[in-house]
Formats: C-alpha cells, structure tokens, sequence
C-alpha cells in the first residue's frame, strides 16, 4: 500500500470465499453443491488451495452457513472484498479547487507567521541513511553487503503487474499471469512495476537515467501477477487465484503491496489464514503490506486485511532515521494483526526525509494531483513512499535468504526474524525490527 491511502468503506462484490478440506476436495465441493443447489461448474475452484469462489443470494447463503456451523465439510465462508493498491487514486477536480485554495491558505499563514530563514532541511537532523550509490533503504538493510543475489529463488509480485518494456528487465527470467478481466500484465499504474523493482531489480541498472543501486535479488525468477487493475483495484477471488498459481509455479515468496483497510477489534480473514498455513507447508511465504491508514502521533488504525493474518508476515514502514513511517499501521488488535517486521518505506511529505527510489511504468495513465493532472510525463523511475515501498524490501531480503540457507516455508520467516534488527520501538510498530539481509551463511 502506497502512502496516498483513501478511507474506503468495506466494499464487497456479492461472492464469497468458500473454504474446503484440503483431504477430500471433492467431499467439500459437494456439501457446497448439496447445500445451496449451485453447480460445480458455475463455481471457481482452486484445488491446490480448497478454495471455492461461489455467487449466493441470500438463501442459499444461509445454507452454506448453516453447513459451516454443522457437520458438513465447509471450514469457513467469507464475502469476497475488493483490495486495493492505495497509492495511485484519483481524485475529483472539485477537491484538487479546493486543496488548491487550502494549500495557498496555508502557504500565507506560514509566509506571514514566519520570521526566520532556516530552512526545514536546515532544522531537522541528516537522515541516518541517504541515497547515493545505492538507496537508503539497501544501505538500512545491509543489502550492499551481501554477496548473495536470489539465485535460484522465484519471488511471486501480486500487484497492477509490471511494465514490460522497461529496460531495467530486459534479459531476465520472467513469468506473468493477468486476473484482471480484459486487461493484460501490462502495468498502466506503475504501483506494481515499482514494487517488483526493489524486490528483483538489477545490481547495476543499464539506464543512464537511474544513478543508483535500488534493487534486492537481482538473480531472482520474478513472476508478475496482475490481480490489481490499471485503477489500483482487485478482488478477493483473483488474488487468491494467482496465490494459487504461485503456488504451483513453485515460487518461493509471495509479496503483496496491497490490501483493505480493517478498524479495532475486526478479526483476520479466515481465509486468507488458512491458505497461508497451507503455503507455509508447501514451502512457500507470503509477506504483506499493513497499510497506510494511521496519522501519527495522534491516530494508529490497525493492520490491514489480509496483512493481518498470523501466517501472513506483515511488514510495517520505517524512514531513514529508522522511526515508524506516519502513516504506518500498528498492531492494536489482539485476534491476529501483529505487525512482524519493518522495511524501508519513507515518510512521504511529512518531512525532508527521502522516499523509495525504483522503477516506474512508462505507460502510466494520467494521473490527477491536488492540483489538477499530472503535467510530468511518465518517467522510468519514481520516489514515493509507503508500506508498500517496505514490502518489497523484506520480499527481495527473503529471496537472499531463501538463496543462503536453503530455507523455505515457515523456516524462512524464522531467518528474517531472527535476524531483524532491534529498533528502540514499540513491537506494535515495527515488530521484532528492521529487516536485514545475510552477509555470511553461517549468520542466518
């Protein structure tokens, strides 16, 4: 999730989320069959995962219930959501006049409040980490002192897909599946091409336009799935389809900079769970973004679904002087919502410190500011910040680690963890710390 997060409402599309025996699939199709009188064929079954996507009214949901509480083989139902990429929404060109007239207002009240000319750079401590030859986030993390690469490792990026044509990915090893209805992999939103560029990006990029190292396993197989349109928007259904395919594709890590604002005391998504213990067992990790809804100091808002499953590593934002990024979501429910590890995600506009730096879709569609559209063109890099800017760092650290030790599954999450950095922060914030990469094997 990106920094510029909206406040949706819950939104759900009329389907639900049916989840089977993984023992005896066939047994679950069928009490879900019996039980509503829909056909297996007008279901969407995903057998590596027992996963069922169902279109109910209300009556036969009340069965299907009702066959949950009872005996039958139905381990859970949920209604499928909508998830969302939160950085690249637009907004009306009322509200760009308006935060316009208000920008203006406040650019007054400060010129005529303030007597002194230190700049903000001047009055704020240096970060502890800048940009230079390689991002602040690869120096936070030790990546620049790690010798291993992701060879060998597949990292699964879930998100608006990936431009193809950018030539930071010419020559590698690439697989990529859209779910999104009538659009292609072609990513025209830029979120998802960033995303795969901190956490599979090259060691030294060819475009004279990029002047630094932004990139983490830069040997790794990426598979780019499209399960966020060009809009930044997703459902439940294809997301858990390109889990599934990710899966069977064998990929290592799942990374997923995506997901749904949750409020105090709203459970984890069942599942979302179930099918990450699954992964788990099958060798595979999936690690998400918390989300961007808090407003620090003064508002903390909870993890975010499905980043909020205990099987699911959650990974929170911190900014170069390794504080909690503003924005970023804390662990304040206690039925799952943890947050488990930090990455580097910036502090957006709240202060000079610096954004993440990585690849951008040159083919992005227009996007509106608070000012009216976008007049730049689209460029093949971009800084912004956001949980979902860290997700992709502790992805791509993953990858090395997957690389170094041989680990998969449940022992890789416990490499990360174990070697995390401690911050002097809450563990509600940034769990056991920032991420950091293996330098030697014998430390992982």
């Amino acid at each position: 999730m990106t920094y510029n997060s909206l406040n949706r409402p819950t939104q759900t599309t009329g389907r639900y989320i049916v989840v089977l025996p993984e023992e005896d699939l066939s047994l679950g199709i069928s009490a879900v069959t019996d039980s509503t009188g829909v056909r297996e064929s007008d279901m969407s079954v995903l057998s590596n995962l027992g996963i069922a996507v169902v279109s109910l009214d209300p009556d036969r949901l009340q069965s299907l219930s009702s066959a949950v509480a009872g005996s039958q083989p139905v381990l859970s139902v949920e209604p499928e959501q909508i998830m969302y990429a939160f950085g690249n929404h637009k907004i009306s060109q009322d509200t760009a006049h308006y935060l316009q007239g208000y920008k203006d207002g406040i650019t007054h009240l400060v010129d005529s409040l303030t007597t002194e000319t230190t700049t903000l750079q001047q009055q704020v401590t240096a970060a502890a980490f800048s940009d230079s030859a390689a991002t602040w986030g690869l120096q936070a993390t030790n990546v620049i002192n790690s010798k291993y690469s992701g060879a060998g490792i597949k990292v699964a990026v879930l998100d608006t897909g990936l431009d193809l044509k950018h030539p930071d990915f010419v020559g590698r090893a690439i697989t990529s599946e859209s779910f999104i209805d009538g659009e292609t992999v072609q990513d025209l939103n830029g979120h998802g091409t960033h995303c795969i560029g901190t956490a599979c990006g090259p060691l030294n990029p060819p475009d004279p336009a990029s002047p630094m190292r932004y990139g983490i396993a830069y040997n790794a197989e990426i598979f780019a799935g499209k399960v966020l349109s060009n809009q930044g928007s997703g459902a439940d259904g294809g997301i858990l389809e390109a889990i599934s395919w990710a899966i069977a594709n064998n990929c290592h890590i799942i990374s997923m900079s995506l997901g749904a604002r949750t409020f105090p005391g709203d459970p984890f998504p069942r599942s979302y769970e179930r099918i990450a213990q699954r992964a788990l067992r099958r060798g595979t990790l999936i690690i998400a973004a918390t989300g961007n809804e808090s407003s620090r100091p003064g508002f903390i808002s909870p993890v975010g679904r499905p980043a909020n499953c205990p099987s699911i590593m959650g990974v929170a934002a911190v900014h170069p002087d390794l504080g909690v990024s503003f924005y970023s979501n804390g662990g304040i429910n206690s039925d799952g919502g943890e947050v488990n590890i930090a990455g580097p995600g910036g502090n957006a506009g709240r202060s000079p410190l610096p954004e993440i730096y990585s690849t951008y879709s040159t083919d992005t569609i227009p996007q509106m500011t608070p000012f009216g559209i976008d007049p730049n063109p689209p460029s093949r890099y971009k800084a912004i910040s956001g949980t979902s800017m860290a997700t992709p760092h502790v992805a791509g650290i993953a990858a090395l680690y997957a690389e170094a030790t041989g680990k998969r599954g449940m022992d890789l999450w416990n490499a990360l963890i174990a070697n995390a950095k401690t911050l002097p922060l809450p563990a509600t914030d940034v769990g056991v710390g920032l991420v950091q990469a293996p330098i030697e094997r014998r430390f992982c």
